[in-house]
C-alpha cells in the first residue's frame, strides 16, 4: 500500500502551512494554526470548533458523527512547537523549506507532521462521505509543550466531558528499528512515566567573592550536579518492561541482563531501555542569584525528574538523599506535583489494528510496546476518560536515528515518503472501525 498521489500532496502541503505559522512555545499563540486548520477542514465540509480560556491559544475539535455501532475515535496532536533560534539552521527554521526528498522546518518531527497527517485523513474521511461506525474526533490542542498555563489538553479534559472516546491516537511510537541479528519491530507508545521538576537548593557560607573559601555553594552544587548525573537509580523489573523484553526476544533472566541484552539490538534502545525501567533525575539548569562579587548563601540546581508508575513524591525524596546524603547541605522542593505515569492496555481491537497494519507494510516486523520516557497528552484523556491511547505514526521509511534525534534540533526534518505514508496509515484506521467493532464484540 502506498500514499495515492492526491493525499500526498495535501499531506506535504498542509504540513508546510502548518510550519509556516510561527507556534513557538513561549508564547504559542497556538489560535493562529487552529484558525488554519478550521479553514481546511471547512473546505472539507467539516464545521469545527475554536475553544479554550485564552484567546491566543486555543485548541480545535471536530467531530465526524458515527452510526454508533462501533467505540468512538480521537485523532490528537498538539499545535504549539519549541523555540527555533535560527543559528544552526541551513534554512529558516519557519520556511518549510522541501529539499532532498525532506520537508524541514520546526515542528516536522514534532510534531506539524503528524498534526498534518491526521488532519488530512480526517478530511479525507469526511468527503468520502462514509458514515464511520462510531464517532470520530479531531482535536488539535495546545501547549503540549510546556502544559503550565492549563489551556490545552488539561483544559479540554476538564471542561469538555462530551470528548470522551474510547480509543485515541496521538505522537510516541510507529519507528521501525531493524534489529542486531536480522529482526524488525516497530515502536508503539502505550504509557508514559511520570513528570515533575526538582529544586535541590545546595547551601554554602556568605562571603565577598574577593576571598575564596572553600565553603562555596556554588562549588557545592557543582558536587551536587556530579552526584546526581553519576548515581541513577537502578532498573526496575516492571510489567510493562517485562513485557517490552520479551517483545524483543530477550532471553528470560533477571532485568537487569535483559536490558543489557536488549541495548544491544538497537542504538535507539540502548539508551531508552534503561530510561524506561528506572526513575531518571537529571540536571538541567544552575542559578544564584548574586552578583557577581558576592559568594552566594546558597545555589539551585534545576532537575528534570522522570518517575516510574507507581512511584511517589517519597520515592523522588529517597533517591536524592541517597544519592547527597551528608556530603552537601541541601533542600529539595518538587516544582510540580508528578503528573503522568498512566497506561493503556494491548489486548485491544486498536492494537490488533495496528498489529495488521505492521504486518501489511513490514513483513515479519511485529510491535513492540514501550512506555515512552518523554510525556504525552495521552495521560490527560487516560484519566480523565478512561481512554485507551497509543502513540503511534509510522516511520518505515527514513533512518530512525535522525528522525527521532531532529525532534528539537537545528532542521528539524522528516522524509516525504513517512509523511505520506502517515496519512494513510490514519485514513486506513479510520476506515477500520468495522472490523474493530467486530473485535470488541
Amino acid at each position: 500500500m502506498s500514499a495515492t498521489s492526491d493525499l500526498r500532496d495535501e499531506v506535504i502541503e498542509l504540513a508546510r502551512e502548518l510550519i509556516r505559522v510561527d507556534t513557538s512555545n513561549p508564547p504559542g499563540n497556538e489560535s493562529a494554526a487552529a484558525r488554519h486548520l478550521g479553514a481546511f477542514l471547512a473546505d472539507a465540509g467539516i464545521e469545527a470548533e475554536l475553544v479554550g480560556p485564552d484567546p491566543d491559544r486555543l485548541n480545535l475539535v471536530a467531530r465526524i458523527e458515527g452510526r454508533g455501532e462501533g467505540p468512538s475515535l480521537m485523532l490528537m496532536a498538539h499545535t504549539d512547537v519549541v523555540p527555533a533560534p535560527p543559528e544552526g539552521w541551513s534554512t529558516g527554521p519557519f520556511d518549510a523549506t522541501v529539499r532532498d526528498g525532506r520537508l524541514i522546518g520546526r515542528g516536522a518531527t514534532d510534531m506539524k507532521n503528524e498534526l498534518a497527517a491526521r488532519a488530512v485523513a480526517f478530511a479525507a474521511l469526511a468527503r468520502a462521505g462514509e458514515q464511520p461506525s462510531g464517532d470520530v474526533f479531531f482535536v488539535a490542542e495546545s501547549d503540549e509543550e510546556r502544559n503550565v498555563s492549563d489551556v490545552g489538553m488539561s483544559w479540554l479534559a476538564r471542561e469538555r466531558p462530551d470528548l470522551r472516546c474510547d480509543y485515541a491516537i496521538n505522537e510516541g511510537g510507529g519507528v521501525l528499528l531493524e534489529l542486531e541479528g536480522g529482526a524488525k519491530v516497530v515502536t508503539v507508545s502505550v504509557g508514559e512515566k511520570q513528570v515533575t521538576g526538582l529544586r535541590v537548593r545546595v547551601f554554602g557560607t556568605a562571603g565577598h567573592a574577593s576571598v575564596p573559601s572553600a565553603e562555596n555553594a556554588v562549588g557545592y552544587a557543582a558536587d551536587a550536579i556530579r552526584l546526581l548525573l553519576d548515581n541513577q537509580p537502578p532498573v526496575t523489573s516492571t510489567p510493562a518492561v517485562e513485557r517490552a523484553m520479551d517483545a524483543l526476544g530477550a532471553p528470560p533472566g533477571p532485568v537487569e541482563e535483559r536490558i543489557e541484552w536488549g541495548r544491544g539490538r538497537h542504538p535507539i534502545l540502548a539508551g531508552m531501555l534503561p530510561a524506561m525501567a528506572a526513575m531518571t533525575v537529571t540536571p538541567t539548569g544552575t542559578g544564584t542569584y548574586e552578583p557577581s562579587n558576592v559568594m552566594p548563601p546558597y545555589a539551585d540546581v534545576i532537575c528534570d525528574c522522570r518517575a516510574l508508575p507507581g512511584q511517589d513524591e517519597a520515592d523522588v525524596r529517597a533517591h536524592v538523599a541517597a544519592t547527597l546524603g551528608d556530603r552537601v547541605a541541601y533542600e529539595l522542593e518538587l516544582l510540580e506535583p508528578l503528573a503522568g505515569g498512566t497506561e493503556s492496555p494491548i489486548d485491544t481491537p486498536l492494537y490488533e489494528e495496528l498489529e495488521r497494519y505492521v504486518s501489511d507494510r513490514v513483513p515479519g516486523a511485529r510491535l513492540l510496546p514501550l512506555v515512552s520516557t518523554g510525556f504525552t497528552d495521552s495521560h490527560w484523556i487516560r484519566e480523565a476518560f478512561g481512554t485507551v491511547a497509543y502513540g503511534f505514526a509510522p516511520v518505515i521509511h527514513g533512518d530512525p536515528m535522525a528522525y527521532l534525534d531532529a525532534a528539537h534540533a537545528d532542521d528539524e526534518a522528516i522524509e516525504l515518503d513517512d509523511l505520506a505514508e502517515m496519512a494513510e496509515f490514519h485514513l486506513r484506521v479510520l476506515q477500520a472501525p468495522p472490523r474493530i467493532a467486530a473485535a470488541r464484540s
